[in-house]
């Protein structure tokens, strides 16, 4: 570990001329390329003159992206994608034989959390072992993006060279916010790490594409800082949420509390709004933090607790206002996260199975989503209920023309968010 205690700053300029080097036929290999975090970065690459390739297991979103069409919703991300495709500057597959032919295989496998809470270090080592044989062609540089446990990065590098390989390390995490990929790929500082000179300055050469600023760490301090970022934020979206039970509970609208806080008062400027807050990455990366530190994480675990309970806080609440044995009952949005396709942790389906054993009936409904065969269209659903829920703040629903009592502790339709 460094022995500096401040992150070191370089602008993109200094590498800014490196390009791939001509021994390779493709500049990037993105490793699971055709999800959430690969395709944006494939694509955004590939718009600054990368050669790019797309390597994934998921043989429909291979044929998605290889029709010039998106598996997911990502704005701004279609058209480029159709353009790269046009002019043959990106492809998806599904033979791993492409690792081979790449100066930078991206990996963007990150490690999971089981259904015990207990992350599984070894998760990424066993998909890198997949594709082993493929790596080892002199220069090819591995780089790790997505979120991983304190202490994978070592793991990766003692991997390959216990196997004879040479390939230089990178752990560079991805900080970009779901929808907002196109953005803040070219907006947000990128944070790099390597063990040796070699592989910051391979780092550097990429990563100098795309970030208007490149912050050097340690690969551990950069796995820390990762992580810390996302628990940060699932902590403070705890805090809105355990303040909004204690108004509510109080008979008292917390939105208009909090409208008083920060409103032109800068030191209460960042308090969010309730909500469900989920997805994949928020209550995983804390969960893993708290493992890494043995399990003593009071912070974190009471976080978990608090919002992972707001379905059911809110189910209580209902049952003090309404008969919910007698009542149809529609969930407005089952993504995690408005204006997104994504239903992965969401907190809607949470919600939906503790309704399912108090209400009537429960129907749900989400224009973005395609993914679930239950889903009722929204008119539908208006049309044949007797209570409505907005499960995710899209905003679309702010106009909805709704004469059923509505229960929408986002705030998205601004009637308050006391139940």
């Amino acid at each position: 570990m460094s022995t500096n205690t401040s992150p070191s700053l370089r602008m993109p300029s200094e590498a800014a001329q490196a390009t791939a080097g001509s021994r390779f036929d493709a500049d990037v290999v993105v490793v699971g390329g055709c999800g959430h975090v690969g395709l944006p970065l494939g694509i955004a690459l590939g718009q600054q003159g990368m050669r790019v390739v797309l390597f994934d297991t998921n043989q429909a979103a291979v044929d998605t992206v290889n029709a010039g069409r998106l598996p997911f919703d990502e704005d701004g991300a279609q058209e480029p994608l159709a353009q790269l495709r046009a002019g043959s500057m990106l492809t998806a597959t599904t033979e791993p034989a492409v690792i081979a032919t790449a100066e930078y295989v991206v990996v963007v496998i990150g490690t999971p959390v089981d259904e015990h809470l207990n992350p599984n270090p070894n998760a990424v080592v066993k998909a890198i072992a997949q594709f082993a044989d493929h790596l080892g062609r002199g220069g090819q540089v591995v780089v790790l993006r997505s979120t991983i446990y304190p202490g994978v990065t070592a793991l990766v590098e003692r991997y390959l060279a216990d196997r004879g390989l040479h390939n230089l390390v990178c752990f560079c995490p991805e900080r970009i916010a779901q929808g907002r990929s196109m953005v803040e790929l070219h907006e947000l500082p990128q944070i790099i790490s390597a063990r040796t000179p070699e592989g910051m300055a391979a780092a550097r050469r990429l990563f100098s594409r795309l970030a208007p600023q490149l912050i050097e760490l340690q690969p551990e301090e950069a796995e820390l800082a990762k992580l810390f970022t996302n628990t940060w934020r699932y902590i403070r979206f705890a805090a809105a949420n355990q303040l909004y039970m204690m108004a509510n509970d109080f008979g008292l609208d917390f939105e208009r509390i909090r409208h008083a806080l920060v409103t032109d008062y800068p030191r209460a400027a960042d308090m969010p709004g309730p909500g469900f807050a989920a997805g994949p990455c928020l209550f995983k990366d804390t969960m893993q933090l708290a493992a890494f530190n043995n399990n003593q994480f009071t912070l974190g675990h009471t976080s978990m607790m608090i919002n992972e309970g707001m379905p059911l806080y809110v189910v209580a609440r209902l049952e003090r206002r309404f008969d919910l044995a007698s009542m149809s009952v529609g969930i407005l949005g089952t993504a995690f996260k408005g204006e997104s396709d994504d239903i992965r942790s969401s907190l809607a389906y949470k919600l939906k199975r503790i309704l399912a054993f108090k209400a009537k009936n429960v129907v749900c409904a989400d224009p973005y989503v395609k993914v679930d065969p239950d889903l009722v269209s929204q008119e539908d659903l208006i049309d044949s209920v007797d209570l409505v829920i907005i499960g995710a703040p899209h905003k679309r629903y702010a106009g909805l023309d709704i004469k059923q009592p509505v229960v929408d502790v986002f705030n998205v339709r601004k009637g308050g968010v006391l139940i």
